[in-house]
C-alpha cells in the first residue's frame, strides 16, 4: 500500500525557519533507513505558502491565489511518499521519526487510491489509458 506522509506547516516553517543541522542530519538518517527499508519512494520540503499559488476551479472558470494562505495547522510543509504493508507500518515509522519542527508538531498518513478501488465506475478506455500513462511516467 502506498501512503502519503504529510508533515504539517507550523508558524516557524511558514516563517521560513529552516531546521538545524542536527535536525537536518536526524532527518538524513531517518530517510536513509526508510530507503534502506524500501519503504520511501520520494519525499521533500515544501517552501512556506508565501512562495505558492493556488488555482480555484469553479466550472470552467479558474482563478489564481497568491499566498500565503490561511490557518497554518492546516498546511503542508514536507511530504514523503512511502511504500508499506498497512496502515499500522506507516504508524510505526512515523513515531521512530525526529521531530520535524522546532516545536510541537503532527504528521499525518493518508493512504492513495488504487486503481482497483476505481474498478466498478471505471470504463475499459478509461482503464487502458490510465495504464498508457502509468507506463509513460515509469519510463521517464
Amino acid at each position: 500500500m502506498r501512503v502519503m506522509v504529510l508533515v504539517k506547516a507550523t508558524e516557524d516553517s511558514e516563517n521560513g525557519i529552516l531546521p538545524s543541522d542536527e535536525l537536518m542530519q536526524a532527518m538524513g538518517k531517518f530517510n536513509e533507513e526508510l530507503i534502506q527499508a524500501g519503504v520511501m519512494l520520494t519525499g521533500d520540503g515544501l517552501k512556506p505558502s508565501k512562495a505558492g499559488k493556488r488555482i480555484a476551479f469553479d466550472g470552467a472558470d479558474r482563478r489564481v491565489i497568491d499566498g500565503p494562505f490561511a490557518e497554518t495547522r492546516e498546511l503542508v510543509a514536507g511530504y514523503w511518499l512511502w511504500e508499506v504493508r498497512d496502515l499500522d507500518e506507516a504508524v510505526e515509522w512515523v513515531k521512530r521519526c525526529p521531530n520535524p519542527m522546532l516545536g510541537p508538531s503532527e504528521i499525518e498518513i493518508r493512504p492513495l487510491y488504487e486503481m482497483a478501488d476505481f474498478a466498478e465506475a471505471m470504463s475499459a478506455e478509461t482503464a487502458a489509458l490510465h495504464d498508457r500513462l502509468q507506463e509513460a511516467s515509469q519510463k521517464g
